[in-house]
């Protein structure tokens, strides 16, 4: 009999498996009894029901037959498996109504409680959900959920197979920080999305913007607007039915390019066709809970499609062209479904083996509970099945908190795994770095990029040529053939264009955006930016930068000075005026005190004449004071003198003082061939300092570049004062480009400085001679080359850079472009030239020597003439004659050049026979002709 019946229900289950129209029954042996399980089409109810120990229910929203697919098939697999329930079988009956509705789901409800039943499963909409949660919780009937709920806490006897929403925020969150955004927007679609983003948003180490989409379907004005504002990273948090739209209106406007990245909330992309979007470039990521890869989750796939098709019915399977795009039809809500029941019937097996389980049926308006609903919630939480989901476990709250999901990224073959996040380890990639280089790479290779630049030489310039030139032909210089070098290197093609502003790029404030080469990336037109364009700290927010190729500083940039003229008495520039007073004073102390001690020592008191020592009665001192001046500056000289000191203590000060001429003389002359020999330049200024301490002389910068944000920005009180004083001139100080500048410098006859970028002014002054570089640098600076931000080739332009500069590239292309081409080194060789050989002197130089000469012959000749004078004024009044007589003699005498003596003239002594001569002879017995002096004391009396 029990054979039969078997049987019996064997056949009864395979006849009305299926959902008919009006619903079916099904009759299920429990081992004791007969158990009917009726299938209603209504809100996603379904109910499972076992007299002994087993029967459970549930509720879906209308429309999603994958989920009656889901459950209908996992009570098959349960009941196929005999290793579960082993004295039971299951049947389920399926219900439709209105979402939303929540009278007619809790009316359904009490209708599926009063049949008796173990459980109660769903539905989707989370206002129904709500109201029969309240009714399992007051007859204990445990209630299953598979949706993405909000509530941080849960009733006593619910749980819910949907991961938590923090550790999915938890999870969103490890994924963005590996993948290394700062900046981005979160553009979600209603406030489930802020929920489930609120932890990026608190995050205060990122920048993120907010935009919620319209209610519309037309979600371009919105997607324009975060394109203008130069968004490039997405988080995207909509409905997955709304990702391709959302996706392909961002393709239309231009959003989704190479340099755009997307990270999409919803775990099931891989159930969206992204056909469109697997050339394009863009980097989308996201998370799954479900592995299509899985061989237990294709061959439940493959189950569901095989045993629909038995009974006229299609699931719509994967599309051939996409299967290998790790594309499925199963939603993440649809495994969860499957895995729910599996996890019900492994919780009512464990608790039916360890004690006997009555359903019993209840009234909704009833007193009475069910007695094993407690145990079976507990067994739920308790037990931990291995689903399409992955491993399922519960903590004691009935959260789903410990999950493992697998990171995904869009790539030309479609949705690829990446890596995993759990809780414990967070978010790690399991591809390697070379691969995601290499990756980049072949998307690269001979892709043409967008170079914008600026005309400025050398780094940008127009080619000299007659011929008609199109295409990058058209431009030479500097970062023309360096970014010919990373194409070579990298193997990507390149177009060329100038800015249409023709500037390097500044922030806007009035217009909120950026202009120039840095505007031109924000807004995607073009790929790469180079030129002599500084990085900067604000530049460096808004796009992305190289290593540098050029490193440089602010300096000024000046005309030459002129060549001082030579000074007459340049003679006496080697030491200072301090110094030539101290050598006066010293040498008029050293005279005075070698005066002194001569007067003061007996060993400098000598007798005139030694032979007659005994016949003089007096003895005198050789150095008087003229004597003393006489001798000091003799030795000054490093001349020598008839006086020789003969005390000790005359001895020393004249042993100090030859000492310390010499040092002064030697010091002298070494320096004296230097200032004559080279030339000296007067400048005006000779650093930032001596310019902000005038006001004659004007100085600026480029408005808006580089030079000018450090003197906005800066400090440091100088430059503050310099900055200051730059913005209040009228006419303005600055110029539209550094070309302006220099002329301004060269017009300007040293009453202009422009401060400007070293690298520029070296340029400059290689090629126009009358410019030079003034001072030091004012700061450390750097060119790179600018990106957009995220750009995916920035990593590979690092290597390039490096790589060429290793080689000496950067160097050879450095030395071409400032010292060969265009007029380079032509300064140098005549700086060359002018330092090959020696400096002349010219009478300018020594003209000075000169008139020292001149004005020491006058000196001496007015002496002498004085001499003259008084000697023959003192002859006359003694012979009693005229003063014309007697230098009329002394006038014929010393011009009568044959005569080499003459007479000595005595006084004439005072007695009666008057005043008596020597006789000429005894004069020349006395004096030869090699001498002539005078016999007194005094060589004028």
């Amino acid at each position: 009999m029990a054979e039969n019946e078997s049987e019996d229900v064997k056949g009864t289950a395979k006849e009305t498996g299926g959902r008919g129209k009006y619903g079916a029954t099904v009759r299920c042996w429990c081992g004791r009894a007969w158990v009917d399980f009726k299938e209603r089409v209504g809100v996603r109810g379904q109910a499972l029901r076992n007299v002994w120990a087993c029967g459970k229910g549930g509720l879906f929203d209308e429309g999603d037959e994958r989920q009656e697919v889901a459950f209908r098939y996992a009570v098959d697999a349960i009941n196929s498996d005999r290793s579960l329930l082993t004295h039971a079988r299951l049947s389920g009956q399926i219900e439709q109504i209105p979402a939303q509705d929540s009278f007619t789901a809790s009316r359904k409800v009490c209708s599926l409680l009063k049949s008796g039943v173990a459980g109660i499963f769903g539905p989707q909409s989370g206002q129904t959900s709500a109201h029969v949660q309240s009714i399992c919780d007051a007859l204990e009937i445990p209630h299953i959920e598979t949706r993405w709920a909000y509530t941080l806490t849960r009733d006593e006897y619910s749980v819910n197979l949907y991961p938590h929403p923090s550790t999915l925020s938890r999870a969103y969150m490890d994924v963005i920080k590996t993948l290394g955004w700062r900046k981005f927007c979160v553009i979600y679609e209603n406030n489930d999305g802020l929920v489930r983003t609120q932890d990026i948003l608190k995050n205060q180490t990122w920048k993120v913007t907010l935009r919620q989409l319209p209610f519309s379907e037309d979600y371009r004005p919105l997607l324009k607007e975060a394109k203008k504002a130069g968004v490039t990273h997405i988080v995207l948090d909509v409905e997955r039915k709304n990702i391709f739209t959302v996706l392909k209106q961002a393709q239309q406007i231009g959003l989704m390019t190479s340099y755009h990245n997307y990270f999409i909330t919803s775990l099931d992309l891989h159930t969206v066709e992204l056909e469109d979007f697997r050339h394009g470039g863009t980097n989308i990521t996201s998370l799954r809970l479900v592995d299509p890869e899985n061989p237990l989750v294709q061959r439940v796939i493959q189950d569901w499609v095989f045993g629909e098709l038995r009974y006229g019915r299609t699931v719509d399977p994967t599309p051939a062209p996409l299967q290998t795009s790790n594309i499925t039809f199963l939603k993440t809500e649809v495994a969860l479904m499957y895995d729910a029941v599996q996890l019900f019937a492994k919780a009512l097996d464990d608790l039916d083996r360890s004690r006997h389980i009555d359903v019993t049926p209840l009234e909704c308006d009833g007193d009475f509970t069910w007695v094993h609903g407690n145990s079976l919630i507990n067994y739920m939480k308790w037990v931990q099945v291995s689903g399409l989901t992955g491993l399922i476990k519960f903590d004691t709250e009935g959260f789903r908190r410990d999950v493992t999901l697998d990171i995904v990224e869009l790539t030309k073959d479609g949705l690829e795994k990446v890596g995993r996040w759990d809780p414990s380890s967070g978010a790690n990639y399991t591809r390697t770095y070379s691969e995601v280089q290499q990756g980049i790479v072949e998307s690269l290779q001979n892709k043409t990029l967008i170079i914008t630049s600026v005309l400025a030489a050398p780094y940008t310039m127009l080619r000299e040529t007659s011929e008609q030139m199109t295409g990058n032909d058209r431009y030479e210089g500097f970062c023309v053939d360096l970014i010919h070098e990373i194409a070579g290197v990298l193997g990507f093609n390149y177009t060329i264009k100038i800015a249409e502003d023709g500037i390097h790029g500044k922030f806007d404030e009035k217009l909120d955006r950026w202009n120039g080469m840095i505007g031109e990336l924000l807004t995607q037109k073009a790929d790469l930016a180079i030129g002599d364009l500084t990085i900067t700290y604000e530049r460096e927010q808004a796009v992305d930068f190289t290593m540098p190729w050029m490193n440089l500083g602010i300096t000024i940039l000046y005309r030459k000075p002129t060549k001082q003229p030579p000074n007459l008495f340049s003679f006496l520039s080697p030491l200072s005026l301090d110094v030539w007073l101290y050598m006066a004073t010293a040498y008029l102390g050293v005279s005075l005190l070698l005066f002194v001690l001569a007067r003061l020592s007996p060993y400098e008191w000598i007798a005139p004449f030694t032979c007659r020592e005994q016949e003089d009665t007096a003895l005198e001192n050789q150095y008087s004071l003229i004597n003393s001046l006489w001798f000091t500056m003799g030795s000054l000289l490093q001349q020598g003198t008839e006086q020789q000191p003969k005390a000790v203590s005359t001895r020393i000060v004249a042993g100090i003082w030859w000492f310390f001429t010499l040092i002064m003389i030697s010091s002298y002359t070494a320096n004296l061939a230097a200032f004559l020999t080279v030339e000296r330049m007067e400048s005006p200024i000779e650093s930032a300092e001596d310019l902000a301490k005038q006001t004659k002389i004007k100085y600026g910068s480029l408005y808006g570049g580089s030079t000018w944000n450090f003197f906005s920005t800066s400090k440091l009180p100088t430059y503050q004062r310099m900055f200051s004083f730059m913005e209040s001139q009228i006419p303005s100080v600055y110029t539209k480009s550094n070309e302006e500048g220099v002329k301004r410098v060269q017009k300007g006859d040293g009453q202009y400085a422009y401060m400007m970028e070293s690298s520029s002014i070296e340029y400059i002054t290689e090629r126009y001679c009358d410019l030079t570089q003034v001072g030091g640098l004012l700061d450390s600076k750097s060119y790179g080359i600018a990106l957009p931000p995220g750009s995916p080739y920035r990593t590979l332009l690092n290597s390039a850079v490096l790589k060429l500069q290793e080689g000496g590239k950067l160097h050879g292309l450095k030395r071409k472009w400032w010292k060969e081409k265009r007029g380079g080194g032509t300064c140098q060789d005549d700086e060359n030239k002018s330092s090959s050989k020696a400096n002349e002197l010219g009478l300018n130089n020594v003209g000075g020597v000169f008139v020292v000469l001149l004005a020491g012959m006058g000196l001496a000749s007015v002496v002498a003439v004085c001499e003259f004078v008084w000697k023959s004024r003192k002859l006359a009044t003694e012979d009693h004659a005229s003063v014309w007589t007697e230098m009329s003699k002394e006038i014929k005498f010393a011009l009568s050049c044959d005569a080499s003596t003459k007479p000595v003239r005595k006084k004439q002594l005072e007695h009666e026979n008057g005043p008596s001569f020597l006789s000429m002879q005894t004069y020349g017995s006395t004096f030869t002709t090699s001498q002539y002096s005078f016999s007194a004391k005094d060589p004028v009396s």
